[in-house]
């Protein structure tokens, strides 16, 4: 399957859950039981961000054969809102980005901030590296990828050039600066 594809496909289907863009205030609903979940010290945010966004994500972590080894290529998922109506696209960068109000931000791992969880991706803190618009993104420092599920590459050898996809699930949060 073309991962351009169904990361096109899953925007098409955000956008058209969202219906037509409209100027104004559209503000997305966040996951109300997130806080519930728990948060190792490793993936903490750091002291002096606030909460801006928590959002339960559902995709594929896509992997390619590199020297008889899986290795991450790219994400791809649709994150929903409390009432699961999807409203965040998230692909290569990584990347996230609202049908909402078109805002994107693209982080990176904080080195070393991660904690292995058993049968799943590990979840992470992430630091922004840019963000675009004014919208629900505009002033995301920090994200988190919390409560994972599956998504763990394939074991074993692999064909040179091969690409494989594997269900995930996590809870992304989204942090900005408290002041």
């Amino acid at each position: 399957m073309n991962v351009r594809l169904l990361v096109g496909a899953a925007a098409l289907l955000g956008l058209a859950a969202c219906g037509t863009p409209t100027t104004g205030t559209a503000t997305p609903t966040p996951v109300a039981q997130a806080e519930d979940t728990p948060v190792a010290a490793a993936v903490q945010v750091p002291a002096g961000q606030k909460l801006v966004g928590e959002y339960r994500a559902t995709g594929v972590q896509t992997y390619s054969c590199t020297g008889n080894a899986w290795k991450g290529l790219e994400p791809a998922a649709t994150l929903v809102d409390k009432n699961d109506k999807p409203i965040i696209i998230h692909s290569r960068g990584p990347v996230w980005i609202s049908a909402v109000d078109g805002s994107a931000v693209e982080a990176a791992p904080v080195d070393g901030a991660k904690n292995d969880v058993k049968g799943a991706v590990p979840e992470l803190l992430l630091k922004t590296k840019t963000v675009r618009g004014e919208g629900l993104f505009g002033k995301v420092s920090y994200v988190q990828r919390l409560a994972t599920e599956g998504g763990v590459a394939p074991t074993g050898g692999c064909k040179a050039g091969a690409q494989t996809s594997v269900p995930y699930k996590a809870l992304y949060t989204f942090y900005a600066p408290a002041n």
